[in-house]
């Protein structure tokens, strides 16, 4: 049976922290839009700030929850939003579905079973839709911020292709992201002990170092990143 894991307060300080790093979510919109087609479901959609975003570009957006009193904040956040609806889901599921594309970010280290997630994202998934994914990279740098938020693992580019290619899926991009995160990230939480929430130091780096650290990316894949962005494809 699948559980919520990690503490819902922090994780709460945590996601209105990450609320508050404007250039960093829209990067990762940007990232993202390429491959949503028409109708996509965001897996696990917390306070709704990356639905917020991406509606706009899109006829119809599934936002969904699994924590249910996130899941009542997330309706009432999103209920002036005609084109997106909101529901609950917990994966692994044996829900069938038809959707463009299934999008999840940071998501994916919660579940224990995180290839059976991935096969119940396929199934949600119509044959040639897309898979996208942010998970944290780098094991190393799993500290004290990991564990009190609930995250079972992190990922490496290796170990996410095996994910997917176990799942049935056709990996199309795979990269890392955000370099200069991972060191920030690592310095923070795990030297520092500081929890990655709304404060001066995400401020600042949001505002100087992650447009630098963005424009670099776009001309270079780094070879390490804080983040891990994956697309694959349900096979036709």
């Amino acid at each position: 049976m699948a559980e919520i894991t990690g503490d819902q307060r922090v994780q709460e300080e945590v996601l209105e922290g990450l609320a508050t790093a404007v250039n960093h979510r829209r990067w990762f919109v940007e990232l993202a839009l390429p491959y949503l087609g028409d109708n996509p479901i965001e897996i696990g959609s917390g306070l709704g700030d990356y639905a917020i975003e991406w509606a706009p570009f899109l006829d119809r957006f599934t936002a969904t929850e699994a924590d249910p009193d996130r899941l009542i904040a997330l309706k009432e956040r999103l209920s002036d939003e005609p084109s997106i609806e909101v529901r609950q889901m917990l994966l692994p599921t044996n829900e069938q579905g038809d959707y463009s594309a299934a999008v999840s970010y940071n998501v994916l280290e919660h579940i224990e079973d995180h290839v059976g997630a991935l096969r119940s994202m396929r199934g949600l998934v119509r044959p040639g839709g897309a898979i996208v994914l942010i998970v944290p990279a780098f094991e190393f740098a799993m500290g004290p911020a990991d564990i009190a938020t609930g995250h079972v693992r992190r990922y490496t580019k290796k170990t996410m292709r095996a994910a997917l290619d176990e799942a049935g899926l056709q990996v199309e991009t795979l990269h890392y992201a955000n370099a200069l995160g991972l060191i920030g990230y690592y310095m923070a939480t795990n030297v520092f002990r500081l929890m990655p929430k709304e404060g001066p130091m995400v401020k600042v780096y949001d505002t100087l170092v992650l447009p630098v650290t963005k424009a670099a990316e776009r001309v270079v894949r780094p070879p390490f990143g804080q983040s891990v962005f994956a697309v694959a494809r349900v096979p036709a």
